[in-house]
This record gives C-alpha cells, sequence and structure tokens, in this order.
C-alpha cells in the first residue's frame, strides 16, 4: 500500500514510480477520489456541526414555547442523522482511494535495472560451474520413475495433473533437504523455526500482497479460508496489526511448509516433472526489520540462501531481476538460478525480496524506537531458502550417475540414515 500523503506532496514521482512498473501516470485518478473523499468528509464535519446545533435548541425552542420550531429543528436533526449513517456506512464498505491503491505495485528501488521482462536481468554473481557428468544426462522425471520412486500417474489419478507422488529414498530425499536447510537456518543464520497456519484469511493475503490483485493465483476453501501460497503470507501477518518492540528488531523467522498455487495463467509452462506444480514444500525466510537495516538485511538474507546451495554443492547464478520481471510487492529482488544438468540451463531456486514498507503498511505492522516515540512502519523482507521441492531436482541431476543412481550430497548424509547412495 502507498502513502497517500505522498503521493499529494510528490504527484511526478508516484507518476514516475508507476511508469518504470509499466503503467501509466496514476496520480491524477489516486488525487481526485482522495479529494472526494476529504470533501465528503468536510461534508460530514459541517453535518455534524448542524446537527449539535439543532440538539442544543431544542431544549431552548421548548422552553420558550416554540413547539413547532422544536419540532421542524428534531425533524431536520433526525434527516441529519439518517445521512451522517448513510455517509459512514458507504465510507466504511467502500473506501475509493484505499481500493485504487490497493491493486498498484511497490515502488522500486533505485538501483533497479530498467527492463520490459527477464531477459533484462543482470546477473550479479556466479558460483561454480556447470556440471559436467561425463555422459548424456536425464531430467529428475526420467530419474525418478526409473528408481520407482517418483509417480505422476498416481498423483493425476487422486488429484488431476501438476501433482506427484513420491517414495522411498526420494521422499526421504526431500525430507533431508527439508531438515537440512532449516538445522542451517536456525542454527548458523539466527531465524526462529515457526509452524503457522496452512489456512488463513483474506486479511492475511491483502496484507501481503496477493489479494485482490491475485486471488485467480489461490486456492480457496467452502470456509473463507485459503491455503497458502507460501508461509511467507502467514509469517509475516505475525506482526500484522501490532507495535512490535524495537528491542525484539530485527525478527528472523524460517518455516518449512507445503504451498498451494493455482498456476493462473502458467498453462503449458513446466508441465512435465517438479517445476511447477500445485503443491509443493518450501523452506521460507522472514525478516521484519527498522527501515533504516533493510537494505543490508535483504545482503544478508541473500547470503542465507546462497549457503544452502553452496552446502549442497549445486552451482548457480545470482540476478537482480529487472523492473519488468520484479513482482508486485517488492522494491528489490534477487533470482537464485540452479544449474539443471538435462536442461543445461539455471532455473530458479529462490527468491530474495525487500518489500519496504509496502505490506506493513496494508497489515498496519509498527514499532517505536524508544517508548515515546511515534509508531513507524516496520519493514519486511522475504526469501526462499529454499524451494525443497526444485532442491530435490537439481540434488538428482546434479548428482546422478552413469548408472541412474544418485549419489546423496555430503551435507545430507545425516540425515539420510548413512545412505550414500540411493539405487532402483
Amino acid at each position: 500500500m502507498h502513502d497517500i500523503k505522498w503521493i499529494r506532496e510528490n504527484p511526478e514521482a508516484f507518476d514516475a514510480a508507476m511508469q518504470r512498473r509499466g503503467l501509466a501516470g496514476q496520480s491524477a485518478a489516486i488525487l481526485a477520489l482522495d479529494e472526494a473523499k476529504r470533501q465528503s468528509i468536510q461534508t460530514m464535519q459541517v453535518m455534524e456541526q448542524e446537527r449539535n446545533a439543532l440538539a442544543k435548541s431544542i431544549g431552548a425552542l421548548k422552553g420558550q414555547g416554540k413547539h413547532a420550531e422544536a419540532e421542524a429543528s428534531l425533524k431536520r436533526a433526525n434527516e441529519i442523522k439518517e445521512q451522517l449513517a448513510a455517509f459512514k456506512a458507504q465510507a466504511e464498505d467502500e473506501d475509493a482511494v484505499a481500493a485504487a491503491l490497493a491493486v498498484l505495485p511497490n515502488i522500486l528501488a533505485a538501483d533497479v535495472p530498467d527492463g520490459a521482462d527477464e531477459s533484462a536481468n543482470v546477473q550479479v554473481h556466479i558460483w561454480g560451474e556447470p556440471t559436467k557428468l561425463g555422459f548424456e544426462p536425464k531430467d529428475h522425471v526420467a530419474l525418478g520413475e526409473a528408481l520407482g520412486m517418483m509417480d505422476f500417474e498416481a498423483a493425476a489419478k487422486m488429484s488431476g495433473s501438476r501433482f506427484v507422488v513420491l517414495s522411498g529414498a526420494l521422499a526421504r530425499l526431500e525430507r533431508a533437504l527439508a531438515q537440512f536447510m532449516l538445522d542451517l537456518h536456525t542454527d548458523a543464520h539466527g531465524f526462529i523455526e515457526v509452524n503457522p497456519p496452512y489456512l488463513v484469511r483474506d486479511n492475511a493475503l491483502f496484507g501481503t500482497g496477493q489479494l485482490p490483485k491475485f486471488e485467480e493465483d489461490l486456492f480457496k476453501t467452502t470456509t473463507e479460508h485459503y491455503l497458502i501460497p507460501t508461509s511467507e503470507v502467514s509469517l509475516t501477518n505475525i506482526v500484522a496489526e501490532s507495535i512490535v518492540a524495537n528491542d525484539t528488531l530485527p525478527r528472523r523467522y524460517t518455516a518449512h511448509t507445503p504451498c498451494f498455487r493455482s498456476e493462473a495463467g502458467s498453462a503449458g509452462k513446466d508441465t512435465r516433472g517438479m517445476i511447477r506444480q500445485h503443491q509443493f514444500s518450501k523452506v521460507e525466510m522472514v525478516c521484519i526489520t527498522r527501515p533504516e537495516e533493510s537494505k543490508a538485511e535483504h545482503e544478508r538474507m541473500l547470503k542465507c540462501a546462497q549457503t544452502v546451495l553452496e552446502k549442497l554443492g549445486l552451482p548457480y547464478r545470482t540476478v537482480l531481476l529487472c523492473s519488468g520481471d520484479t513482482g508486485f510487492g517488492a522494491q528489490k529482488t534477487y533470482d537464485l538460478e540452479v544449474w539443471l544438468p538435462a536442461q543445461n540451463t539455471y532455473r530458479e531456486i529462490s527468491s530474495c525480496s525487500n518489500c519496504g514498507d509496502f505490506q506493513a503498511r496494508r497489515m498496519n505492522a509498527r514499532y517505536r524506537e524508544t517508548a515515546e516515540a511515534k509508531p513507524q512502519f516496520v519493514h519486511t523482507l522475504n526469501g526462499s531458502g529454499v524451494a525443497v521441492g526444485r532442491a530435490l531436482v537439481a540434488v538428482m541431476e546434479n548428482y546422478q550417475q552413469a548408472d541412474g543412481s544418485i549419489r546423496v550430497p555430503d551435507v545430507l548424509l545425516p540425515y539420510m540414515g548413512g545412505m550414500k547412495v540411493i539405487l532402483a
């Protein structure tokens, strides 16, 4: 959500910020709605003053024997009361300014490169050399099905497309990856492990920016709950509608949860395998911090995600997303892309975003520097630490052997009961 006061004072800067997002200037329409709202408030204030004056005069008129005038004043006061009730109900039900602002994306950081799409993203870091196997690599689907541990057909029978059944050592390997990530983030990176709700109400999704703009990407239940598309929603909303104690900042949360996405608009994209599914597993990182610390916290979060891939021995690159590829709620985003030998390319496995105060304004999350200070909005950040299913894909493809078996990365051996190689 945007600060309407800032837009009033900086309409040209706001228009320029929206134009970087590929949108036309928005300030004129927003400020027209804002002016109408302010005029409405002024009208209500005038009506309140008139009603109060009438209420005071009624007794005096009766005391003077002017019963007809008193009756007319009472009638007018009641009319004003009804009009005010209608004004207030309309203001509560439909705030046109808030509705217009709710669908506008965050203002990009100054160092985000301009560009229309992912082709303008900028590589800022690369780690490791692309894996050379010495034989024609198989993709994770061919590997998993040959092992008898990855079954898309069984999943389709019960759930439809974009689901999978993992079993045996591959199911354990996915669990091992999640446990390794959680242990790393909690023991080495200072995150607090959280087991959050998987079902949330619409206010939580509004707070993190999925609603109202992206409702078609969500799964909604008959109880008016939504399945979380990422635990960013649950973790960030821990501080919603609250004033956070300054001495508890920064707060760093991590969680391993299933995530549910309808993948609306992705027809035909990554239909093979586990890259893009309706249900997947992810270890998430969320940071709540002071505004002046959020840039440094963003770089720190990125390093935490990079460390996961480095300890797994997975080659990757870091890219800074351009204006046309940066998500709705983010000011600035880094993507980590892991090397997949079968595709002979890098594929996204983590996004680390600084949202500034954009989400905090939507969920009214604030802090005080001192007990006497005026509350300020916190800054929120989120990042995949990392996508567990895609990490499984990357391990399978980078650690495959010519006979179709899969070596277990050294850091996962303690979680695999001594198993060093996954065999059919």
